[in-house]
Parts: structure tokens; sequence; C-alpha cells
């Protein structure tokens, strides 16, 4: 079907009726100057097999009833939407989680640059930095601060990393991939009761936990060169992590970078680009979000006050991060993400712009 399709490509740029033959098609794809053609006909493909991947997903969804099958996992009566859960493709622990990270010391770290993005956490008097690039092959590390299990969780099509407290009801949780997504984002599971969990609300949206809520904990997403200025004790999570995989290819290129989505959102709020970084929080119960487009025109550090609350926003530029700090200069709860990601969950939250201040 694939070599049909291309074939039908070329001939569109040839304008020019061709044979299966090989030869046939070198001589026409000669025709063709330059390399577009062959962006073009690779652009094409993706579209076309991700719709076809789309249509399966909706197709696959029962039309009737309120009970469905998905990557091994009972989905019934959802807090969310059942024709809004998506395959993303890989099957259950299809993306493996770590739960045994192994940490080396700040100065074995010789695979970091200065400029690579991280998940930092400072927490019980322990600072542990988790590289993107590790995440993006595994989304979820099952760990330990002390004695306190924390899971920290990353999803690549949506930018948020998300670090929770594991206790819930006084057990402790162990979180793996479903290879579902809603909204664009990461449903985890528990595999204690293989309740679904939304990562960006924190929240279970299926099984035995349905309605519960994990502790986020504050993380910094920032870089490599900032977090270890900050805290140069800080231990980091091994690329020896017992999985084959290029830690040093993204899985991902390009997409940051692009305006693309891969699946539909239920709110799509266009007054930003699509991957414009932000960040979000929330305050009794009502949303801020502030776009780094916006933060970058201003001052690197100001104070501001939502729902009462008075805190400090810092932006670094040449990171390109940011974090919010309490009255006590303690960090906040806060959500880096892809201000489609944000807007998609929180499409009430306030939005903060340079000129108001």
């Amino acid at each position: 079907m694939c070599g049909t399709y291309v074939m039908s490509l070329i001939q569109q740029f040839t304008n020019k009726k061709i044979s299966r033959n090989s030869h046939d098609l070198v001589v026409a794809a000669k025709k063709i100057k330059g390399a577009a053609w062959v962006t073009e006909i690779r652009e094409r493909i993706e579209i076309r097999l991700l719709v076809l991947s789309t249509l399966f997903c909706l197709l696959s969804i029962q039309a009737a009833g309120s009970t469905i099958e998905r990557n091994g996992f009972i989905i019934e009566d959802p807090l969310i939407p059942m024709n809004e859960i998506y395959s993303g493709g890989p099957a259950r622990n299809g993306i493996p989680s770590l739960d045994n990270p192994i940490f080396i010391k700040a100065h074995e770290a010789d695979f970091l640059m200065p400029d690579d993005k991280l998940i930092g956490i400072s927490l019980n008097g322990i600072e542990k930095a988790f590289p993107i690039a590790i995440l993006n092959y595994h989304e979820l590390v099952n760990d330990h601060f002390g004695r306190q299990s924390i899971a920290i969780s990353y999803c690549p099509l949506c930018g948020t990393g998300m670090a929770f407290n594991s206790k819930v009801k006084g057990d402790s949780l162990v979180f793996g991939v479903s290879g579902l997504l809603y909204n664009n984002d990461l449903l985890m599971y528990d595999r204690n009761t293989q309740s679904l969990w939304s990562q960006i609300e924190g929240r279970a949206i299926n099984g035995p936990l349905k309605g519960e809520y994990l502790q986020q904990v504050p993380v910094e997403h920032t870089t490599w060169r900032a977090w270890y200025k900050r805290y140069p004790d800080t231990v980091v999570l091994s690329n020896k992590t017992g999985f084959r995989r290029n830690y040093g290819s993204d899985p991902y290129p390009h997409y940051e970078n692009s305006s693309r989505l891969i699946f539909p959102l239920t709110n799509y709020d266009r007054r930003y680009s699509t991957k414009e970084l932000v960040v979000g929080l929330k305050v009794g119960g009502k949303s801020k979000v502030y776009p780094f487009l916006e933060l970058a025109q201003g001052k690197a550090s100001f104070k501001d006050t939502f729902n009462g609350q008075t805190f400090t926003v810092e932006y670094h530029d040449k990171d390109k991060s940011a974090r919010i700090l309490d009255s006590s200069g303690h960090i906040m709860t806060s959500v880096t993400a892809y201000w489609f990601a944000w807007m998609a969950f929180h499409p009430e939250s306030e939005v903060y712009t340079f000129k108001d201040y």
C-alpha cells in the first residue's frame, strides 16, 4: 500500500503517469528538483498513517455500553469521556518505568551537558536530578526520598514533568505506563489496584481508586547548569538503567519546535503557539498560567498576588525555565508545560501578560 501511495505522490509531482518499474520511479524522482519531494512524501505518509491510526482508535470504541477494554485495562464509567482515551501506540509497559533507579554523583554524570533539561527535586534534605533524555524513554520513575515513596513522571507530548507522593490510603503505589493518553497526556496506572491516573490532574480516572488525588511534590524543570549551581551535592539518575536505549538520541525529534499535535484536545486555545512553554499553578481551586513569551519581556523576578496569595515568579531566559516561590522562599508546586497541555486541563486559567504589570 505504501509503495503505491509513494508512486502516486511522485506522479503528482511530475504530472506524468509512470509504471511500477523501479527505473521509471528513479527517472521520475530525478525530475523533481532538490530534496523537497522526499520531505513532502514523508510528511504525507506520516499524516496518512496518523489518520488511519486515529480512525482505528475511534472504531475500537464500543458504540454502546459504558465499558471498554484497552491495553489490557477494563475501563468502566471513567471520570473523563471514554471516547477521549486514546492508545498512544505502545502496549501496557511497552514504555518501561524505572523501578530500581540507580543514582550517581554529580561529577560522574559526564553524559550531561550544561543546557540539558532535567526535573530536579529537593526533598527531605535530598537533592536528585532526573534528566529529560532518560525520562523520554521511561516516563515514570518509582523512587524514594528517605522513607517517602515518590513517583516522578514525564510526558514528552505535553512537556510536563511532575512528581507525586506515592502513598494513597496508607499504601505506597507503584506506577507504570499504561500506553493510553488523554488530551495527549500520559495516563499512568498503579500496579497495586490497576487504577488509571491522569498525570496533569494527578487524579485516578478509573478503577478502585477512582476519584482519589495524588499529592503533588514541588519540582524544578530546568537545566543541568542551573540545578548543579544551586545544588552541587545533587545526585543524578544514571543512564545505566538496565535497558538498551540510546539516551543521546531524542525519540521525539522536532516535536517541541512544531505546532503539530498527535491526538485531539478537549480545549484548543489559540492565543499562544501550541508548544509555547508556560508555568502554571493552582491556588485555592483557581489556576493561573505564565507564558514564557510574556515572562521574557519583564523582570527576571517579580511578586504577584493571585486568589489572596502573594508569591514570587522567577524566570531564567538563558535556561528557558521558571519557578514560583512562596513568601518564605520555598518552591511552590507548579507545572511547566506546553501551552496547549495546560489549557486543555485548565481552560479557565487566568493568563499573565506583561502589559498588565
